[in-house]
């Protein structure tokens, strides 16, 4: 079977990754083409385009990026029309993926869309068009299957495909050593891959370090940034730098400073307690602040439906507040009260499977279509 990925961004390149190795135990002669990263390529197939040239964060970036983010467009449903894929699969991104979806089915492609958009949180009217484009929709949230109901879509709930990535970790116990850390317990910052998100989250992340001196600070870098870009920010900081390691980091960390996005679940699940920032564009925050109708912003919190981490967003996300929160949960009851919490999300996050369940499914589907 030929099956055509798309994944726009670090967390899809991830989950796609799982995806492939389950799509493989399932189909021999399976073969694989997308966009998305160097995870994916590791499990084989054609990468077209890396989801670096792609990842645009926020309304302005978006309309600033416009020429290019058409361009990519127009590459990916050429490469779809030349492939002739028996299935495509989408994963998140919904900007450029629910445009893919489109095109697909009026070209009589079978659409599956894994890791749902999330419409439950601004728009929700968008549910009609996906029900028009989408054959087979994967949910990794559990209450979205509730809220896809009340608008007359039936979806899969198939548990969340980071409980996958987790149970595969193997803890390298060479970690602190090869790295050269000290013994100071470790706070961890995570200020995500994009370069909208580095350039607006480190510096204040970095702001706090005066504060902590009894800890060292171990920066999450991103592979596709290079070591000379984080030490314009870093200076003469004595700060570390673990590239392309982040779930040994979180193995070893006492705690976290994390942007806003799949990481904070990621750091709840290894049960390191955190402090949530983000801050974006102001003409992009103002339309957010209008458009989306949620309570929260972090994964950990929507999932829990209640304050389990401090979410500081926009001005909030500054020295002050920052050194406030990291110093409730590095020790005494913040501390205690959070890692309490974590043990209830992960009851509620279930076993492991997610990938399997997925490729499954999509077995499943395409017999039903003859595809198989």
């Amino acid at each position: 079977m030929k099956y055509y990925l798309v994944a726009g961004e670090a967390s899809g390149d991830l989950h796609g990754a799982n995806l492939i190795k389950a799509l493989k135990a399932t189909d021999q002669n399976a073969d694989f083409r997308f966009f998305g990263g160097d995870k994916m390529l590791a499990e084989g197939g054609t990468l077209v385009k890396h989801y670096a040239e792609m990842a645009f964060m926020g309304f302005t970036e978006v309309l600033i990026n416009l020429r290019t983010i058409f361009k990519n467009l127009k590459q990916c449903k050429a490469d779809i029309l030349n492939y002739q894929p028996d299935v495509l699969i989408l994963i998140d991104f919904p900007g450029f993926n629910l445009k893919i979806a489109e095109f697909a089915k009026q070209h009589g492609i079978k659409v599956c869309y894994y890791i749902s958009p999330k419409v439950w949180a601004w728009n929700q009217k968008r549910v009609l068009k996906i029900k028009r484009i989408v054959d087979k929709m994967f949910c990794i949230l559990p209450f979205e299957v509730d809220f896809y109901k009340t608008w007359g879509m039936e979806v899969d709930y198939v548990g969340n495909p980071l409980l996958d990535e987790i149970s595969r970790f193997k803890p390298d116990q060479t970690f602190i050593e090869r790295n050269k850390l000290t013994n100071k317990p470790i706070i961890a910052l995570l200020p995500g891959s994009r370069k909208q998100e580095i350039e607006r989250l480190l510096l204040p992340m970095l702001s706090v370090m005066p504060q902590f001196e009894n800890y060292q600070f171990v920066i999450a870098a991103a592979p596709t940034f290079s070591k000379e870009y984080y030490q314009t920010f870093i200076k003469d900081e004595q700060v570390s730098l673990v590239f392309a390691d982040t779930y040994n980091l979180l193995n070893v960390a006492h705690a976290a400073i994390v942007a806003s996005g799949t990481a904070t679940l990621e750091t709840a699940l290894f049960k390191v307690p955190q402090v949530v920032v983000y801050k974006g564009g102001s003409i992009s925050i103002a339309i957010a602040r209008l458009l989306v109708k949620i309570k929260f912003i972090s994964l950990v919190n929507l999932i829990m439906d209640r304050k389990v981490v401090t979410e500081l967003i926009q001005e909030k996300c500054n020295t002050a507040n920052i050194t406030s929160e990291l110093k409730d949960i590095v020790e005494g009851e913040g501390r205690i009260t959070m890692l309490n919490n974590y043990n209830e999300l992960l009851l509620k996050m279930g076993s492991a499977g997610a990938s399997e369940k997925t490729a499954e499914l999509i077995r499943l589907f395409l017999i039903e279509n003859k595809k198989i």
